[in-house]
């Protein structure tokens, strides 16, 4: 019997794009878009940030540093977070479902990115249980991140469905016994959701 339903949040919901970040950074160097696109996402800093590896400090001077940026810290964070849109269908669904499911929050996301967007996104109230990447210091497909989100919710793998809009995540979850579900839009969700005995 299924006691937890768990969300991916980038892609599942909020949609991002990273290039918004890039777009917003052009006004303050003298690089191009692919040479920014190259400089940052090309390296591992991301991955780094990510899993807390490196500070939201260390993050912004590497990447200052890298793109030659004239920039103030607020204008940076401003760029670097303005990237996310709803998508209202996952909200509603995620009201309908608390209160007669634990509902639990996994992402690979970064501190800023939490701080700046996550908490104000009007959603994370609901979330009995969150998991980050920079806080765990391991990112999806790891196993322990999914691990983290079970112990938090205190349920057993095959009691959680885990929902991700990359496959390889959802298919990870399932390595370990938890209902992965790979998201591709809100009636397929809600219909695999039903097939699994969630009253979606």
């Amino acid at each position: 019997m299924v006691k937890a339903i768990v969300f991916d949040f980038g892609g599942v919901i909020c949609r991002f794009d990273n290039d918004i970040f890039l777009r917003n950074l052009l006004p303050y160097t003298d690089k191009g878009f692919d040479e920014l696109k190259e400089r940052i996402y090309g390296s591992d800093l991301p991955r780094r940030y990510e899993t807390g590896l490196v500070s939201s400090e260390e993050f912004f001077r590497e990447v200052v540093r890298r793109c030659g940026l004239s920039i103030t810290r607020e204008k940076f964070i401003e760029a670097f977070t303005g990237i996310f849109t709803p998508i209202p269908s996952t909200f509603r669904l995620i009201e309908r479902l608390k209160g007669r499911y634990k509902i639990g929050l996994l992402s690979n996301t970064n501190a800023w990115h939490y701080e700046f967007h996550f908490k104000n996104a009007g959603v994370l109230h609901h979330f009995d249980s969150v998991t980050l990447s920079f806080e765990i210091k391991e990112m999806k497909p790891g196993e322990k991140i999914y691990r983290d989100a079970l112990g938090k919710l205190a349920v057993k793998p095959e009691e959680c469905v885990y929902i991700d809009d990359i496959e390889a995540y959802a298919e990870a979850a399932k390595r370990i016994g938890i209902q992965g579900i790979h998201y591709v839009s809100h009636e397929a969700l809600v219909a695999d959701l039903k097939s699994l005995g969630v009253r979606a």
